[in-house]
């Protein structure tokens, strides 16, 4: 899976190259979103001056202030938009390389079972899992590095934390212990699920290999047979389905009480007046980034376990590629 992309000469420019491009342009990405997040403050201390003082600010100061969102927005979606083009792009090559890997190997492993899945389906679906997760957790660690500081410094304006009172930067460690708690959850949670999948996979290419043969022979493919594996997919979807339901309740049941995380914390210093509208918006949307960030698991958790099977069964196919081409050339073997 990885070193046909990144290993191999052909494919050397688009995998570090193109690697240092995208970590170069959503470094850049980040850093409007922290501009973006710097214009909030301003933007609502103008409205808390506004409406706390007839004709205190202008409507030119106004406009202003939306027009510099719309300069730093309009430049956020031009990079946004060309990054996305660029790693789709990225991502195929990346699935190329890994499926002219497995085409030169194919007289190796054409008789294993789900041999075409693998090389068809599976590189598909793990360049499309890639391409969504890989991305997006190089996002969560660059916005983390960027936020971190933001709310390190902003939570100084914290007075103090309901019912335990005065712990300096107080925020980073409440988003801390609620990507935590979120994460461990799910993952107690959720931790039959890798294994479902990847036997999902298993009783689906079994059901579709019989399908295929009974295409070229009448003889297979018979309504028992059919009836049989077809069984077997339905009885393992089920099991899944219901693993998922309590899944999912844990998963949106956290996500949605963790909103209310920041307010909680805020909620002594909010009472006591102790900052502006502006500084508010600014802690809590710090604080939303910081804690996306560290939430990358909880946020992520269905994809992972797709990936997970994917990644299982792709590297059992090249585990089985690698002993076919040694027993049929055994001098390979002190090559690799």
């Amino acid at each position: 899976m990885f070193r046909a992309f990144f290993l191999t000469r052909r494919w050397l420019p688009w995998s570090i190259l193109g690697s240092a491009l995208i970590l170069v342009t959503t470094w850049y990405k980040v850093e409007l979103d922290v501009r973006i997040n710097e214009w909030f403050g301003a933007f609502y201390n103008l409205i808390q001056k506004a409406l706390g003082k007839a004709g205190a600010v202008t409507l030119p100061e106004f406009i202003d202030q939306l027009m510099t969102f719309a300069h730093i927005a309009g430049l956020y979606i031009a990079i946004a938009v060309v990054l996305d083009f660029f790693i789709k792009h990225y991502i195929f090559r990346w699935r190329t390389a890994m499926n002219d890997f497995y085409v030169a190997n194919w007289a190796y492993v054409r008789h294993i079972e789900g041999a075409s899945q693998r090389v068809q389906e599976d590189t598909m679906r793990f360049a499309r899992i890639m391409e969504g997760l890989g991305v997006s957790f190089m996002r969560s660690v660059m916005t983390l590095f960027a936020f971190l500081p933001i709310l390190w410094t902003l939570s100084e304006k914290v007075t103090e934390l309901p019912w335990i009172g005065k712990v300096d930067h107080s925020l980073v460690f409440v988003a801390l212990f609620s990507a935590i708690l979120g994460t461990v959850l799910l993952a107690v949670v959720g931790v039959k699920l890798p294994g479902l999948e990847f036997h999902n996979q298993r009783v689906e290419a079994a059901y579709r290999k019989e399908l295929v043969h009974g295409e070229d022979d009448a003889s297979r493919a018979d309504p028992e047979s059919v009836r049989r594996l077809f069984a077997d997919v339905r009885f393992n979807y089920f099991r899944l389905f219901f693993h998922y339901l309590y899944f999912d309740v844990a998963k949106w049941s956290y996500l949605q009480f963790s909103v209310l995380f920041p307010y909680i914390a805020l909620g002594p210093t909010i009472v006591a007046g102790a900052f502006t509208l502006g500084t508010m918006q600014q802690i809590v949307r710090a604080f939303g980034k910081v804690e996306d960030s560290f939430q990358y698991l909880v946020h992520s958790w269905s994809t992972i376990v797709e990936l997970i099977s994917v990644f299982k069964r792709l590297r059992a196919f090249e585990a089985r590629i690698i002993e076919a081409r040694d027993a049929a050339d055994p001098a390979a073997i002190g090559q690799r």
